[in-house]
């Protein structure tokens, strides 16, 4: 017989995942021990979870999951193959329709691009800025430049110059981050540069004084001077999204915490692993994340305390961290929602936000983006997109 925690890791599906397989009756355990709760399955049943999960993998509905176990476990090899069959085909059909609209917005983006009498780039800006704000803007929002080399345009920092501000902006899609500073010099309409990250990491290192900076953009040349130093190069020649839209969010609880004791309990506490999509990393490291009270956020594992108590709560292994100054009172609140984050992106993120406090936002559901924002600095802030944890 194998524990809840051994059948996760031999089948590749998350212990929270054995238990939601278990709650939606397709798969559940050969004993479940009454006195303590823990879940238990039989040799035979790792075949099943395995199968499980590759069929979840390539997106079969549960119902249809659960007549293909049944066939599998009574041998009834005609029903199984029916039920591939018929899942492929609708894949297949999916396909199809997914290529013909992919199609169409092609061509609506080639009508709105209109390339063949696109004018090239020919801004001019002109800009002083302190060094040192530039500089701690830049930090800010480095970590979250893409790498993905088919999305040029996420591959550096958008430079947003309007009126007397300067917002620095990075994404990768999986998270994003804007900071503000002042600037003079501008007089004109808005200003979109996205500077490419080598260029940027070379702008950086210039900014080590307190004297002012000068950033300049003539047609595709972007330059920055600082004392007698300079950085130049072109800027890319992509558009960068409408960053302005994906951070609109609805409102969500907000939750003081210590910056150091939430690090140590992300780099300490317990971790899912799931398959990366980035570019360059083999795997990713999940941390789970939830609220009490709204005072405390805590690093979850994914079983209770006394291994597996069929509960769901998770919240046995949990590290706790908030601000440390508030009255705990358990019996007016509760638990949050479960939020999924890469945990080396949560720790890459309060590092920008160079604070010994920071806020953490969490969305109304647990698919909505993690924000981290400064208490002091409505300007600079990032948000973090949740990873699924049915999975």
């Amino acid at each position: 017989m194998r524990s809840i925690g051994e059948m996760a890791r031999d089948s590749g599906l998350g212990v929270s995942a054995l238990r939601f397989y278990d709650r939606a009756g397709v798969l559940g355990p050969a004993w479940v021990d009454p006195a303590s709760g823990y879940r238990w399955y039989a040799p035979e049943q790792l075949d099943e979870a395995r199968l499980l999960a590759r069929l979840r993998r390539v997106g079969m509905p549960l119902a249809d999951i659960r007549l293909v176990l049944a066939g599998w476990s009574g041998e009834d090899a005609d029903l199984v193959r029916g039920l591939l069959q018929a899942h492929l085909r609708r894949l297949e059909q999916g396909l199809a329709e997914a290529r013909s609209e992919f199609s169409t917005i092609r061509e609506l983006l080639d009508h709105r691009e209109n390339p063949m009498t696109a004018s090239p780039l020919t801004g001019t800006v002109h800009l002083s800025l302190p060094a040192p704000a530039l500089a701690a803007a830049l930090d800010a929002v480095r970590f979250a430049a893409g790498r993905d080399p088919e999305l040029p345009m996420l591959g550096g920092v958008l430079f947003d110059i309007e009126g007397d501000a300067l917002r620095v902006v990075a994404t990768d899609r999986y998270r994003l981050a804007v900071a503000r500073t002042d600037a003079d010099g501008h007089g004109g309409s808005r200003e979109q540069v996205v500077v490419p990250a080598p260029l940027v990491d070379a702008m950086r290192a210039l900014l080590s004084g307190d004297e002012s900076a000068r950033f300049a953009v003539e047609g595709d040349r972007v330059t920055l001077e600082a004392g007698e130093r300079q950085a130049s190069g072109q800027r890319l020649a992509h558009d960068f999204p409408d960053y302005r839209r994906l951070v609109q969010l609805p409102p969500g609880r907000q939750v003081v915490v210590e910056v150091p004791a939430l690090r140590e309990a992300l780099e300490n506490g317990p971790v899912r692993v799931a398959e990366d999509r980035e570019p360059g990393r083999s795997a990713r490291d999940i941390s789970v994340l939830t609220t009490v009270d709204d005072k405390t956020v805590l690093v979850c594992g994914d079983v209770a305390p006394d291994e597996d108590t069929g509960t769901g709560t998770d919240t046995g292994t949990g590290t706790g961290t908030g601000t440390g100054n508030e009255d705990r009172d358990t019996g007016t609140g509760g638990l949050g929602y479960h939020v999924g984050v890469d945990r080396g992106f949560l720790l890459e993120a309060l590092a920008a936000g160079d604070r010994d406090r920071l806020v953490l936002e969490f969305g109304p559901a647990p698919t909505a983006p993690l924000a981290i924002r400064r208490a002091d600095d409505e300007g600079a802030f990032s948000l973090l997109m949740p990873v699924r944890l049915d999975d």
